[in-house]
């Protein structure tokens, strides 16, 4: 039996949390670790209450493509471990696609220290300010 180093089973662990997005446009999923154990994830969708897109037929889309509808897996991230009490400082995300500039302000106030991201995001402004911010950004595609 092969055991996965802790960086991919954690990345792997974020993808299966993608599987839970409600988004048709795109699954992200995203994870928050602190010495090697999970303490939150979260994915995107639409905020608590309202319909989904996958149950509307599809996104409601801004001028660059950008659903306007899901709350961001980072930010669900972040929201939950909020509601919950769950300190984020000094953890680590691990996310399916590197985080947009919104959430990596949201990133930065929380106290996370490393970002881990499989994919590129379109737009590289969430990404330099991470790093801007000392937060070590690394790009892990599994």
């Amino acid at each position: 039996m092969m055991r996965p180093d802790r960086v991919t089973w954690l990345m792997s662990l974020a993808l299966m949390v993608s599987q839970r997005s409600t988004c048709s446009r795109r699954q992200v999923g995203a994870l928050a670790e602190k010495d090697g154990r999970v303490l939150v994830t979260g994915y995107n969708g639409a905020p608590s209450g309202f319909p989904h897109c996958i149950d509307r037929g599809g996104c409601r889309l801004d001028e660059k493509g950008g659903c306007l509808d899901a709350v961001h897996a980072e930010a669900n991230l972040i929201a939950f471990a909020a509601k919950h009490g769950i300190s984020l400082e000094g953890a680590t995300v691990y996310t399916t696609c590197a985080p947009c500039l919104g959430c990596s302000k949201l990133l930065i106030n929380a106290g996370i220290k490393r970002v881990i991201y499989m994919e590129e995001y379109r737009d590289t402004r969430g990404k330099d300010l991470l790093i801007q911010a000392g937060v070590k950004v690394e790009n892990v595609p599994i």
